[in-house]
């Protein structure tokens, strides 16, 4: 069965350039041209993938992705952004919500296509894995998308909890910040290593005590405790 696509633009031929494409690369593909009908299209078709656009007529995309990340049923459903925008402030709020790629206007067809397979790709080897992950008092249910220290629920956005899942699965390995932006945001996302910085502080300061655990290894990057 063929996956399914939500594209999300209120350019009508853009919208039509994209969804004409991913149809013909073996994509079904739903189309809506506001955020609201976006959010009313995925909890009545729950789609594999959203391709979202940042500015829309009713609501930013931002503020899309932000409720889609807070829905329990729909918190890991993948993400990519579309925008006229390049400033990297732009690419960093929409990742800090979650958001699994991010693609500039104006873009090639084919480059779409392919950071939809790559996210897509990515995401089915991250469910090939283990449902849990566990350390001492900290508790990863990848499948379920949540998180425990010492048995109380710890709220994560999207790409900490990708970061936690990706440090949990490799103890003892010293991963640099390139390694780490790799993994969890894709090798063509041009974002700065001060992301992986700022996330990991944010996300050890909301696990605790558990957050020592999380090692940093100088003038390399983080390593999960062993």
């Amino acid at each position: 069965m063929s996956q399914h696509l939500l594209v999300v633009d209120d350019e009508p031929d853009l919208l039509e350039l994209v969804r004409v494409n991913l149809a013909n690369a073996g994509f079904a593909v739903t189309t809506a041209a506001t955020g609201r009908e976006a959010l009313a299209s995925v909890r009545r078709e729950r789609p594999d993938l959203v391709v979202l656009d940042l500015m829309l007529p009713d609501m930013a995309g931002t503020e899309v992705c932000r409720e889609l990340r807070a829905d329990a049923s729909t918190a890991r459903l993948p993400i990519i952004m579309l925008t006229a925008r390049s400033d990297e402030v732009d690419r960093v709020v929409g990742f800090e919500l979650g958001a699994d790629d991010y693609v500039t206007k104006p873009f090639s067809p084919r480059e779409l296509v392919l950071r939809v397979r790559a996210v897509l790709r990515r995401l089915a080897a991250d469910g090939d894995a283990s449902d849990t992950l566990a350390k001492n008092d900290l508790r990863l249910d990848t499948a379920r998308h949540r998180c425990f220290v010492a048995e109380e629920e710890v709220d994560l956005t999207a790409k900490e909890f990708e970061l936690l899942a990706h440090l949990m699965s490799r103890p003892g390995r010293a991963l640099t910040r390139d390694q780490l932006l790799d993994a969890v945001w894709g090798a063509e996302v041009s974002v700065t290593t001060r992301t992986i910085d700022t996330h990991l502080k944010r996300l050890r300061e909301k696990l605790g005590s558990a957050g020592d655990l999380i090692e940093t290894v100088r003038g390399i990057g983080y390593r999960f405790a062993e």
